[in-house]
């Protein structure tokens, strides 16, 4: 019972479908501990994502109940809820008691991550949402910690949602590291069941889909990204899990004038923790690329680039506009050099590579945008191929060329856009870069 008490707290979950035996689902339940709600309402919403629409919610025929249903499309890949589905939750809240925990950070946070730091946590003693504005390298993370161990001192639960699987991996184990005695659960598509109940949860922002008034606190890490800047539904979702009250704290380093015009309290940080300026991209000119991909031909600017790193022995990253592009490219690299790796958002091995990376084992890596964020690699260089396409708007842009210099031991790594006409996308990100730096000087 215990268990299945420290699962369901906070959480909204499909009755069928519980990671525990059904007889102990249904004890619980005749013992009135669980609580239990239609999946879609009378008025035709989803209980588990709050969509209303009338294209998601749609009428089929329902095989279960042998009747009319409505079921919602908008979460459908977290299992399927329908008006005959049952969604449970536990009735009563979990207390958490203050206690000291051990805190193993060793860091030292510069002047204006200390400042930010204290700005952050007279905001959370006042309740109060904010926003750290802050630039790729600016050591985010850590300036989160005391915050995170003050909060956690006074019993409060946290979770710390990010709209990419890549950054939630990349943050958990140096979550962990520093509270070695708090159970953190990490939860994103494909994640395994971790037992106990968790004082804090690192989940991608789909996740909170699945959980109803359970935190006394959300960080919303990277909250310009894709999906969640384009999906209202993850907004509701984050709001849906807090409890009645509690504060947001929103993480980035390219806001939208929305989230800076919607949070008063903010932190601003221009500078990166080891002083040194963001690197500001080159543009290079790099015509027909797309032909000479489908003719088997790396361009020979592109070509001459790679070489260089590989002959500097200088890691580099490769961003292309589409997973087709990067299947063409990928073997045409593989001969230069077979240790070449490509990843996207469909390749289940993307994490292994990455790491591989990051040890020296392998010299590079082609990829989708799906590592703009959350990833550092010492040393490593950074190429766009196609930087003037659409799908690559300005904070991409500079999210991409934030993965560069990131090291206090190789702080000046290379930005190059390889381009086929300069894009105003373009300019804005590097005229954005440049007063970065204009403002990180001061």
């Amino acid at each position: 019972m215990r268990e299945l008490q420290e699962f369901l707290t906070g959480r909204i979950w499909l009755r069928d479908f519980t990671p525990f035996p059904k007889e102990a689902v249904e004890q619980a339940i005749k013992d009135g501990f669980i609580a239990i709600r239609k999946g879609i309402t009378d008025e035709l919403q989803c209980a588990r994502c709050l969509e209303n629409a009338s294209e998601q919610i749609v009428s089929f025929r329902c095989a279960k109940c042998e009747g009319q249903c409505y079921y919602c499309r908008h979460c459908i890949r977290m299992g399927r809820v329908s008006s005959c589905t049952e969604l449970i939750s536990w009735k009563e809240p979990h207390l958490i008691s203050p206690y000291s925990h051990s805190f193993k950070w060793n860091g030292e946070l510069t002047n204006l991550q200390q400042q930010a730091s204290d700005e952050l946590r007279e905001s959370l003693r006042q309740n109060k949402s904010h926003l750290v504005y802050a630039v790729c390298g600016a050591g985010k993370t850590e300036l989160l910690f005391p915050p995170l161990h003050e909060a956690l001192s006074q019993g409060k639960r946290i979770c710390i949602a990010a709209p990419r699987t890549d950054v939630v991996l990349e943050l958990s184990p140096r979550l962990k590291a520093v509270f070695p005695d708090v159970v953190i659960h990490t939860l994103y598509g494909g994640s395994t069941f971790e037992p106990g109940f968790a004082r804090v949860v690192m989940a991608t922002t789909h996740q909170l889909f699945r959980f109803h008034q359970a935190f006394d606190l959300v960080i919303v890490d990277e909250a310009d990204a894709f999906p969640y800047s384009y999906d209202p539904a993850l907004a509701r979702a984050v709001s849906k899990s807090l409890k009645p009250g509690a504060p947001i704290i929103y993480v980035s380093a390219t806001p939208s004038r929305k989230l800076l015009e919607s949070v008063p309290s903010q932190s601003k940080i221009f500078r990166r923790f080891h002083g040194h300026p963001l690197p500001v991209p080159i543009y290079q000119p790099l015509w027909n690329y797309k032909r000479s991909f489908q003719s088997k031909r790396i361009p020979v600017k592109l070509s001459e680039w790679i070489k260089l790193k590989l002959e500097r022995q200088e890691p580099f990253m490769l961003f292309f506009p589409t997973i087709e592009m990067i299947r063409q490219a990928e073997p045409l690299f593989k001969e230069i050099d077979s240790r070449i790796e490509a990843v996207h958002s469909k390749d289940a091995d993307r994490k292994e590579k990455v790491m591989k990376l990051r040890r020296g084992e392998i010299p590079g890596i082609l990829t989708s945008t799906i590592l703009e964020r959350g990833v550092t690699i010492a040393n490593v260089q950074v190429g766009v191929v196609g930087a003037e396409e659409e799908i690559f708007e300005a904070s991409a842009l500079i999210q991409m060329a934030g993965r560069a210099g990131r090291s206090s031991d190789f702080p000046d790594g290379q930005v190059v856009f390889f381009h086929r006409g300069v894009s105003w996308q373009m300019d804005n990100a590097r005229n954005l870069i440049k007063s970065y730096n204009k403002a990180g000087r001061r």
